[in-house]
């Protein structure tokens, strides 16, 4: 039971993510994706902090505990997120939701290197599946005669791809860093608040030292979306994968939790009115079938 409140979370972490995703595109477009990203971390912080406040107090974590957690959170968000928020403003929701997808093969193959963690064959034939899946949602995703503004391309795409290709493994690596800590069965909203505690800081650093107004382009509205982005995507969807990997295989986790392209799918046609193409149904009807086979294995 508790392996399938793992694998549940993280699919409740895609789903988070590609809601923020969506709260994300403006703001990073309009304020930029450093500023965007520290204001993020800063108001989630705050948020973890009150949370554990009043819920549970601040836990208490070993040496090694620390020195992961930080590493981490300076690896996985504080690079991580900067860059793959940079891949979200050339690329828009959906194409960044598909390159950064391949954090699921990468920490797939990197917890079995790593961790020496194997998958059976049905779950190999299901994350091959929930894979194959998600590169038809993004093959198939988009109609260029009715593209929405939200699909256009800022900049040089290759330049984005690559971009959101190293994001991906900066949260790879970042995840896998802090698997033994939730392992330990560690409070995954301690753990969270350790992780962005340290990315704000680092973005502190980088701010003061480029010595000029961070935030002159944020206007309420502007700060209100940032504030939701963080609270679903980093607040919750963070806390719930770091649940799933503390309690569920990294490969099968990072697998479920790579589903937000097919996630954004029915939320894309909802905001622009615009229905995703034949072949992104398809996909997301892999993707189903590989995560059914992976929770009835």
């Amino acid at each position: 039971m508790t392996t399938q409140l793992a694998y549940l979370a993280a699919l409740g972490a895609a789903l988070c993510w590609a809601c923020s995703g969506m709260i994300a595109i403006t703001p990073v477009r309009q304020a930029g994706s450093f500023p965007f990203n520290y204001a993020r971390m800063l108001l989630v912080f705050a948020m973890l902090l009150f949370a554990l406040a009043v819920l549970r107090g601040w836990p208490s974590f070993s040496l090694e505990q620390w020195l992961r957690l930080t590493a981490s959170g300076l690896i996985g968000i504080l690079v991580g997120d900067t860059i793959l928020y940079t891949s979200l403003g050339r690329l828009g929701p959906r194409r960044n939701s598909i390159v950064f997808a391949t954090n699921a093969p990468m920490t797939a193959v990197l917890g079995y290197v790593w961790l020496g963690e194997a998958l059976g064959w049905p779950a190999v034939i299901g994350v091959a599946l929930v894979t194959a899946g998600v590169a038809l949602a993004i093959a198939f995703g988009g109609r260029r005669e009715d593209a929405h503004h939200w699909e256009s391309v800022c900049g040089d795409v290759r330049v984005g791809v690559a971009i959101g290709l190293t994001a991906a493994l900066c949260h790879s690596v970042g995840t896998l860093i802090a698997k033994p800590v939730m392992a330990a069965g560690v409070d995954p909203v301690g753990a969270s608040a350790v992780r962005v505690g340290v990315s704000a800081l680092g973005l502190t650093i980088i701010a003061a030292r480029r010595g000029r107004a961070v935030f002159s382009a944020f206007t309420p509205g502007t700060l209100a979306l940032t504030a939701v982005s963080g609270l679903v995507g980093v607040a919750l969807g963070m806390t719930l994968l770091l649940y799933g990997m503390g309690h569920g295989n990294t490969g099968v986790i990072a697998t479920l939790s790579a589903t937000t392209p097919v996630m954004v799918l029915p939320l894309l046609w909802i905001r622009t009115r615009q229905r995703p193409a034949a072949g992104a149904w398809l996909g997301a009807l892999v993707a189903s079938a590989g995560v059914a086979l992976i929770f009835n294995r």
